[in-house]
């Protein structure tokens, strides 16, 4: 059977369906049965991931009467899944009762893999104190792990930690944990996330005042999106927003604009950030 993680691509949650889905088909009728429940799971977290929460709940309710002779890691990922549907739901009291049940198991268990995963979204949902205890907990696991899968959450977690400390205007904590996320998805050589990273680093010079510094690291990510053919609407603000803190607001208008473009059509920004899309709209003018 292939590895389930191996088959995700979580930037298209309909096409990795459709992967699990054709695989559920093929084992129907084996004796596959803990690979069958886990299987859902994931296609759970597919669903979910495009916003079809009812369909998710209906999916996980598959697993649940199965989960007291299922296998101590179909117990953990129902949990963690579950959890993730509620929490994208913004039911973030019930998904932490989840969480933190998964946290136990996995720990108890020694199942490293789902119990960084635990402690990861406890990072994201919890304030930031909470989000920092949950994060150091999570980064000291995966460092200290033999178990692969752990390791492969580094990248994340120090991405996470670093926003957390960003939030609270540690920027100086924030810079040293986005570099050595930067470091780690180097180390791993997928050029998309060690863009990502790269941003990431600028942002944070911006914020500590290190703006000509991070206007040069921009716009080597805008001539690295050029050579991959690729597009990215934060680059463009960045750009724009370091240009206009130096004063070179006539500079800045068309990345204002390019990045207005790009950004305005994205879901999430239209959901949260409406005040951030009216600024570029309007200094794009």
């Amino acid at each position: 059977m292939p590895e389930i993680d191996a088959l995700w691509d979580y930037h298209a949650p309909a096409a990795t369906e459709e992967v699990f889905e054709t695989l559920l088909a093929k084992i129907e009728g084996t004796d596959a049965e803990d690979y069958r429940l886990e299987l859902l799971t994931q296609i759970a977290r597919a669903q979910s991931l495009q916003g079809d929460f009812e369909t998710a709940h209906a999916t996980l309710d598959q697993v649940e009467p199965a989960l007291p002779t299922a296998s101590k890691v179909v117990h953990a990922r129902y949990l963690l899944e579950r959890g993730r549907v509620f929490n994208a739901a913004r039911q973030n009291d019930k998904a932490k009762t989840l969480f933190v049940a998964a946290w136990e198991l996995c720990q108890a268990e020694r199942n490293d893999v789902c119990a960084v995963d635990a402690a990861h979204m406890m990072g994201v949902i919890e304030p930031a104190a909470e989000a920092t205890h949950w994060n150091e907990q999570a980064l000291a696991l995966a460092l200290s792990s033999k178990q692969e899968g752990a390791k492969r959450w580094l990248g994340a977690l120090y991405n996470n930690m670093g926003w957390t400390h960003h939030d609270q205007g540690e920027y100086e904590k924030a810079l040293e944990m986005f570099q050595a996320g930067l470091a780690w998805r180097e180390s791993q050589g997928e050029q998309g996330p060690i863009l990502v990273a790269r941003w990431s680093v600028g942002r944070t010079l911006r914020s500590l005042g290190r703006t000509k510094e991070a206007l040069e690291l921009q716009k080597a990510l805008v001539k690295a999106h050029e050579e991959a053919g690729t597009t990215d609407g934060f680059v463009f603000e960045e750009v724009a927003e370091c240009l206009y803190a130096l004063g070179k607001k006539k500079d800045a208008k068309p990345f204002f604009t390019k990045a207005y473009e790009v950004l305005s059509n994205d879901p999430w920004m239209t959901q949260n950030e409406t005040d951030r899309l009216e600024r570029l709209r309007t200094l794009g003018k």
